[in-house]
């Protein structure tokens, strides 16, 4: 028996998946999160074989989850299912440490298929996504990418420092390298650019 738990925000989401799972006879959900610090505290309780996480979601994200899974080296898998379709967030996924990255318009039986395929060990990833997450790479680095999404959530230099313990002219540096990678004119082109390629 696959033992999976489920962490997804939309409890309409969160419901349809927790039931199509549950008519597979090797599949069993031992439990749901509807954010990231929750499906950290039941992932540690519960100890499932699987982790099936949307991307964005309050307090942790389906990425951080997944980068603290590969920190604390813990024994689950992590299959993302997710609306984003962009290389860039696949390029960072797998950078994580996640074997399966899968679009919530994918075919029902195709994510139980790929629930199979990776407690076995293998990888399961959307194929055109795959594609194209090797032809366009992120030049960001991960306090460019911090700085930037606070900065694209409307806060300044100052508000940036103070939450991220460091001086205002290391944040104006970090957001000229930023924008400077990026090629645009400003943080909010820089911000918009990032988050469009799905590297935010």
């Amino acid at each position: 028996m696959i033992r999976i738990l489920l962490a997804e925000d939309q409890a309409l989401v969160r419901g349809a998946l927790s039931a199509l799972l549950s008519l597979e006879t090797d599949i069993e959900v031992v439990g749901a999160a509807a954010d990231g610090e929750a499906a950290w505290r039941e992932l540690q309780r519960l100890k499932p074989d699987v982790l099936v996480t949307d991307i964005e979601m309050p307090g942790l994200s389906g990425l951080e989850l997944a980068q603290r899974i590969q920190r604390q080296a813990l024994p689950v898998k992590v299959v993302i299912v997710t609306t984003f379709g962009r290389a860039g967030f696949l390029r960072r996924a797998l950078d994580a440490g996640v074997s399966g990255y899968l679009l919530k318009d994918a075919p029902a039986e195709d994510l139980a298929e790929a629930l199979r395929k990776v407690h076995r060990g293998g990888r399961a990833i959307d194929p055109q996504l795959a594609m194209d997450a090797w032809t366009e790479a992120d030049p960001l680095n991960d306090r460019e990418r911090q700085v930037l999404r606070l900065a694209g959530d409307g806060m300044s230099a100052t508000e940036i420092a103070a939450k991220l313990n460091l001086s205002s002219g290391t944040v104006r540096n970090y957001l000229s390298e930023a924008i400077g990678k990026l090629g645009v004119g400003n943080r909010i082109e820089a911000y918009r650019l990032a988050r469009q390629k799905g590297w935010l």
